[in-house]
């Protein structure tokens, strides 16, 4: 009877295709520890902030997903700030700094070279409770510093408010009717010139064509955040507005904590940043990755993280209305940028088997199996990367050929075991080296020994 995992596997089915679903990879060796070196150094900043994990289902109801009510119908996750709120709003949470890295799902159209995929891994850290103005939005963009800092990757981010934002358009002329629909079309200014985005607001959203230039004249401007505020102090009609008002303050607290934080110089004030999702109810933050010079051709990817404030989404799960903040980071766009940052697969960070475990012996050898299980045992349990060949006789030269790329050897002899000796060898020694033929230690001083030669 076939097991749960092998289920199936005995049963052909001729012309069956054999391909991931579109929009989704594999990932195997190098690639996978490369990501879980990527999350690891994600994760190390979070906590560092004091970040707890949580971890919610791949699937949620499918009416909270939606916002419609009916039976236990389910969808999965297409991120993981909505089951936050649900976990915020089912437990009574009134303050966490809670931080989540998983997978997601969304049916968009993939492009798995740029890491835009269908199930693809998000790393969240958001900031849930009341607190003094601007305190925890400008934690989280220090944490977004600090990220690609860990990473070594040179970022700006890109950030605007929604009250400035919403509040331009009302004093631009926008009907309150279009605002989301010429917030969606200013969003697209990082992609297509202003022509492109003004004929999408007059031809396909009805927008008058004398309101579609006063919002061009606010959009294309972007700057420091010193620099655009006095931009925006400058102009009376757009600081009458009260909207805009409550935005300024925020923004110039901010400013005088981005300055206490050290990172002014990553951030840029754009009015174009629009971020389409309706949620979002003050400060917005997009993360662009800044390529070197030999790098700017080779590596197109889009934002490679984004959040903002959204103090408005736990009440559409509760009974009450808790402020939140947060910051999602695309995992496998960032790997897409360290891989081709790496040119090939080669130069990706791994982590090699350290020492391969042999034994050798002349006519009536057993294979000294068990032996060798306990040597490898004993340097597992000191953390040192091991293997050895499965097999119960293995021939000298096979094991030496498993090992090509291993840089230690500890070889087993039925003699040397005797005495209670091992011998350590460093493979890919010329011959005539000082060294070839290795030291022999006595089994406890094994692992002193090869740590030494890894120099930990």
């Amino acid at each position: 009877m076939a097991t749960d995992k092998g289920r199936g596997a005995e049963v052909a089915r001729p012309g069956l295709q054999l391909k991931t679903p579109k929009g989704t990879v594999d990932s195997f060796g190098k690639e996978v520890i490369l990501r879980e070196e990527v999350t690891k150094k994600i994760g190390d900043v979070f906590r560092r902030h004091g970040g707890n994990p949580l971890d919610t289902p791949v699937f949620e109801l499918k009416d909270i997903l939606t916002g419609n009510q009916g039976g236990e119908a389910c969808a999965l996750r297409f991120d993981l700030t909505v089951p936050l709120a649900r976990w915020v709003a089912m437990n009574n949470i009134t303050q966490v700094k809670r931080y989540h890295i998983g997978k997601v799902y969304r049916r968009d159209q993939p492009a798995i070279a740029k890491g835009r995929l269908r199930a693809f891994q998000q790393a969240d850290f958001d900031i849930v409770g009341q607190y003094d103005p601007m305190i925890a939005d400008s934690e989280v963009l220090r944490i977004i510093v600090e990220v690609f800092q860990a990473l070594e990757l040179n970022i700006t981010i890109k950030m605007n408010h929604r009250r400035i934002l919403d509040g331009l358009f009302v004093v631009s002329g926008v009907p309150q009717e279009k605002v989301r629909a010429i917030s969606s079309a200013v969003d697209k200014l990082d992609k297509v010139p202003w022509a492109e985005v003004k004929k999408e607001m007059v031809e396909e959203k009805g927008l008058a064509e004398e309101v579609a230039d006063r919002i061009g004249e606010y959009v294309q401007h972007s700057g420091s955040v010193e620099d655009m505020l006095k931009f925006i102090k400058s102009d009376a009609t757009l600081c009458a507005n009260e909207s805009v008002k409550e935005g300024l303050g925020d923004m110039e607290l901010l400013a005088s904590y981005l300055e206490a934080y050290g990172i002014t110089n990553k951030v840029v004030f754009d009015f174009a940043l629009a971020r389409g999702l309706d949620y979002y109810t003050g400060l917005i933050y997009e993360i662009i990755y800044q390529p070197s010079t030999a790098d700017a051709g080779s590596i197109q990817v889009g934002s490679i993280g984004a959040g903002g404030r959204y103090d408005n989404l736990v009440g559409m799960y509760g009974k009450r209305t808790v402020p939140c903040i947060g910051i999602s980071f695309g995992v496998d766009r960032i790997l897409s940028i360290l891989k081709a940052q790496r040119k090939s697969e080669s130069q990706l960070q791994t982590e090699p088997v350290e020492v391969y475990v042999m034994a050798f012996g002349s006519k009536g050898f057993d294979g000294l199996l068990q032996e060798r299980m306990a040597v490898t045992a004993q340097l597992w349990d000191s953390g040192i990367r091991s293997e050895f060949m499965a097999k119960v006789k293995p021939k000298l030269p096979q094991q030496f050929k498993a090992a090509v790329d291993v840089p230690i050897a500890v070889i087993l002899g039925a003699d040397e075991l005797a005495e209670g000796k091992v011998r350590v060898k460093a493979l890919g020694l010329p011959d005539g080296h000082p060294e070839k033929e290795g030291v022999l230690v006595e089994k406890q001083a094994l692992v002193a020994e090869v740590q030494k030669r890894l120099q930990r």
